[in-house]
């Protein structure tokens, strides 16, 4: 089972089902049908769908403080990676009655939406087995879903192999960080790109925390307007790094950390070091096959986004010391 809070997470041995056909396992007090164990997600690598679910089994633990009390966008790929996917918000018709659910209401619809919240072992592979390949929660937590407490910084380079340049934007953004006396963790999207959270005190507003994040990304784009960009049309960014600093809206979601992506050779999202942030990482380096080894070696990396209140306040104000310091209007 997971950890528990305050415990070190740990990587389980494999789920004890086979691997083929359908397996019906009992977890957490429920009974779990899972389907179509055999049928092949990722062709290429050979990784079936109960590798897939085997997987967030293992890391279950890893996972699932970082989904913990968070409304979830269901992306959901039926006939594996390479096939059609559709997204869901509101929890399927059949979903279990035990699968926790949060009613949430928005500004341009009267209809709520009720979102999935995995809190448990039970329901991250009840989610798998649904195809869904990664875990896509919210930047805010119940009980006060208004204020997040993460803000995601996410960058998106223009040429999918230039890793490079996402890992100089990324010690850019740790230096903005460091001004303002906040502390940031990286992680590989599992895409193209790198996303930085800074962890966050529920305090603020949605817009509040977008605001503080175009600071940091207008700071950046001043130091190497060379390199990056905040045009959101593709077509105008020249062939420049996109510092995207509006996913800080309700609703909008990111892939979790340790989540797998359904992309080629099956990569996660995985957090790192900072100093591990250097020429020749790629985001391939990590993935279903080998991240679990990684986890066992390094425990979880994004620990300190559980637990790091920072306080934007208090941010702005060592930023002031700072740009008098530095002699900056």
């Amino acid at each position: 089972m997971p950890a528990e809070p305050g415990t070190e997470p740990e990587v389980l041995p494999p789920l004890p089902v086979e691997a083929s056909g359908g397996q019906k396992v009992a977890v957490g007090g429920h009974e779990l049908n899972l389907t179509n164990l055999s049928k092949l997600f990722w062709p290429e690598e050979g990784y079936t769908k109960f590798d897939l679910i085997n997987y967030y089994f293992r890391v279950s633990s890893f996972v699932i403080p970082h989904l913990a009390n968070r409304p979830l966008s269901l992306k959901r790929y039926p006939e594996g990676s390479r096939g059609a996917f559709f997204f869901q918000k509101n929890a399927p018709p059949e979903t279990p009655a035990w699968v926790k659910r949060q009613r949430i209401y928005h500004e341009d619809s009267r209809e709520g939406v009720d979102y999935i919240i995995c809190n448990d072992l039970s329901t991250l592979l009840y989610l798998a087995n649904l195809a869904c390949v990664s875990q896509n929660p919210w930047l805010s937590a119940l009980p006060d879903i208004e204020r997040p407490d993460i803000i995601a910084l996410d960058l998106d380079p223009s040429d999918p192999e230039d890793f490079e340049g996402c890992i100089e934007v990324a010690h850019l953004v740790k230096e903005q960080l460091t001004r303002f006396g906040l502390v940031g963790f990286p992680k590989t999207s599992g895409a193209t790109g790198i996303h930085i959270y800074v962890p966050l005190a529920p305090r603020y507003t949605y817009a509040q925390a977008r605001q503080f994040a175009e600071i940091i990304a207008m700071m950046c784009r001043e130091e190497r307007p060379d390199l990056i960009t905040l045009e959101t049309a593709v077509e105008k960014r020249g062939g420049k790094l996109y510092l995207d600093y509006l996913q800080n809206v309700k609703g909008k979601t990111l892939a979790s950390a340790y989540s797998v992506r359904a992309r080629p050779g099956a990569p996660v999202s995985t957090p790192l070091r900072w100093e591990e942030l250097k020429s020749g990482l790629k985001p391939a380096d990590f993935s279903l096959g080998n991240v679990t080894g990684r986890l066992e070696r390094e425990g979880d990396l994004f620990q300190g986004v559980l637990t790091a209140k920072q306080d934007l306040v208090e941010a702005l104000r060592h930023g002031e010391r700072y740009l008098r310091k530095a002699g900056r209007p």
